[in-house]
C-alpha cells in the first residue's frame, strides 16, 4: 500500500489566549486526497486550531504545508493562493450580492495572478451545487440555511484548494441537508480535494472521513482510523450516544 503525501502537519502546536492555553502541543497530519475529522465538544479548541492554521491566530510549534514551514507572519491571502482555504463556521457571505457575485468573490486570487479559467470552475461548481445554478441571481442573504453552507463551500471552491478546511458544516442544518453537505465532502475527495472537517456531529463525521481526531480541552484525546474511532468504546458514550454502534 503506497502512502500519501503529507499535506499539511502540525508539530506540538499551542495557541493561548492571554495566559489561558487554548491548545497544547497537537500534533495532526493530513494526507493529499484524505478527509480527517476533529470532533470534540464545544470548547475543545477545534475552531481554535483551524483559525490557528490560517494565520487568524498567532501560535507556538510547527506548522508544515506541502512540506514548507510556515511562519508566523502568514497571511490568508498568502495561504488561499497556495491552495489551503477555511469554511468559517459562520459562512460569512455577502447577503447583498448575488450567488453568483459571491462565487466570483471566491476566485479573486486566481482572477489577480491572471487566471481566466474560473469561469470553467464555476460550472464545475454548478455541477456540484445545482440548487446553486438555480438561485445564481438571488441574494446570497435570502437563501435557507443549507443553500447558505452550499454557496461557502462552492465560493471556497473556485479558490481550487488543495485543502480545504470546513468549520461545523452542519450547524444549524435539517437532517435531510447535513446528510446533502457530507455526500459532498465525501464526494471532494474523489475530486482529488484534501479536507480538513471540524464537526460536533461525531458520526456523520467518523463515517464520512478517514481517519480521525478527538479533541479535548485543547489537547488530542484519541486518534485512529475513522472506523475505530466509530467503534472506541469511549467515542460512542461521549460523542454518539446510545445505539453508537448501530
Amino acid at each position: 500500500m503506497t502512502t500519501k503525501p503529507i499535506i499539511l502537519e502540525t508539530t506540538d502546536l499551542c495557541v493561548s489566549y492571554g495566559r489561558v492555553e487554548a491548545l497544547h502541543k497537537i500534533n495532526v497530519r493530513i494526507r493529499e486526497g484524505e478527509i480527517v475529522t476533529v470532533i470534540g465538544p464545544n470548547g475543545a479548541g477545534k475552531t481554535t486550531l483551524l483559525s490557528s492554521l490560517m494565520g487568524l491566530l498567532p501560535s507556538r510549534g510547527k506548522v508544515a504545508y506541502q512540506g514548507e514551514t510556515l511562519g508566523a507572519g502568514r497571511t490568508v491571502e498568502a495561504l488561499v493562493s497556495r491552495g489551503l482555504v477555511l469554511v468559517p463556521e459562520k459562512r460569512e457571505l455577502f447577503g447583498e450580492m448575488s450567488v453568483e457575485d459571491n462565487l466570483l468573490l471566491g476566485a479573486f486570487a486566481r482572477y489577480r495572478r491572471g487566471d481566466r479559467a474560473y469561469r470553467e470552475t464555476m460550472d464545475e461548481v454548478y455541477g456540484i451545487f445545482p440548487r446553486l445554478r438555480e438561485r445564481r441571481t438571488q441574494l446570497a442573504g435570502t437563501l435557507s440555511g443549507g443553500e447558505r453552507q452550499m454557496l461557502a463551500m462552492g465560493r471556497a471552491l473556485m479558490a481550487k484548494p488543495k485543502l480545504l478546511m470546513l468549520d461545523e458544516p452542519s450547524l444549524g442544518l435539517a437532517p435531510l441537508i447535513i446528510r446533502e453537505i457530507f455526500r459532498i465532502v465525501a464526494h471532494l475527495r474523489e475530486l482529488g480535494v484534501s479536507v480538513l472537517l471540524v464537526e460536533q456531529n461525531a458520526r456523520a463525521a467518523l463515517q464520512v472521513a478517514d481517519y480521525g481526531y478527538v479533541l479535548e480541552t485543547g489537547e488530542v484525546a484519541l486518534e485512529n482510523d475513522s472506523k475505530v474511532l466509530a467503534d472506541d468504546p469511549r467515542v460512542i458514550e461521549s460523542y454518539l450516544g446510545l445505539g453508537g454502534k448501530h
